[in-house]
């Protein structure tokens, strides 16, 4: 499968780097992986300090794999043992072609720990310290208000797939896990939503986008989906943030 011979050729590479450890979390570790459509979202702990020398022998390794078919969906994000804790420090991150500094949000954190895949070295327990419920809890409602929110006011971004697919289902999944506190797929995100009481036309074609093969959408429709989505999408994140910040 293009997905074992993109994650073997990075392994390969990386060993260069010695790393302690190596895991996936989203889709990949998850159990809800779709080839092509997922991301392969990654972190690597690294025993040494990153230095110069490290973000260049980073930076040459990605640029190594730009000929593998799935290339473009594998993000890394790179932390040691001395700087993976405090979920607010930002860490030397591969991703969408470049590099950038990134914190690694308690949501992935709690992801490593529920469910991370390793694929090299120990286990997220043995170098990630937990996330207590009030610190998850706490970043879902920021992120919510403080970055879906005012997204939902900038129209342009809702004509894009990857708005409504992402804002969605964040919204649902930050919904079951502010009142439930357990984390959900994003297949079984749809499901919630219909609950939570979003368009159905509009979850059938995140659905049938993400596990089906649909026509190319009218230019109507696209517009259409994208009223809906920010006529629904902002009020339910105003009730959510009321219910919990």
């Amino acid at each position: 499968m293009p997905t074992d011979a993109t994650l073997d050729r990075f392994l390969t590479g990386l060993s260069d780097l010695a790393p302690v450890a190596v895991w996936a979390h989203g889709s990949l570790a998850g159990g809800d992986y779709r080839e092509g459509h997922s991301d392969l979202d990654l972190i690597a702990v690294l025993d040494d300090p990153v230095t110069a020398r490290t973000v260049w022998r980073v930076a040459r390794l990605h640029a190594r794999l730009r000929a593998e078919p799935l290339a473009e969906k594998l993000h890394c994000t790179y932390l040691t043992p001395g700087t993976a804790a405090g979920a607010d420090r930002r860490h030397l991150t591969w991703a969408h072609g470049r590099l950038f500094k990134r914190p690694v949000s308690p949501v992935t954190r709690r992801e490593l720990h529920t469910f991370g895949r390793v694929l090299h070295g120990v286990r997220p327990a043995g170098l990630l310290p937990p996330v207590p419920d009030h610190e998850l809890r706490a970043y879902l409602v920021r992120d919510q208000r403080d970055y879906w929110r005012p997204a939902v006011d900038h129209a342009p971004r809702w004509r894009q797939d990857v708005w409504v697919d992402v804002g969605l289902t964040t919204f649902a999944r930050a919904s079951v896990t502010l009142r439930d506190g357990r984390l959900i797929t994003k297949r079984e995100s749809l499901a919630e939503l219909l609950t939570l009481g979003a368009p159905a036309e509009v979850v059938e074609d995140i659905r049938l986008r993400r596990y089906d093969r649909p026509d190319p959408p009218t230019e109507e429709w696209t517009a259409r989906r994208g009223e809906l989505v920010r006529g629904y999408l902002g009020p339910a994140i105003d009730a959510l943030v009321a219910s919990y910040a």
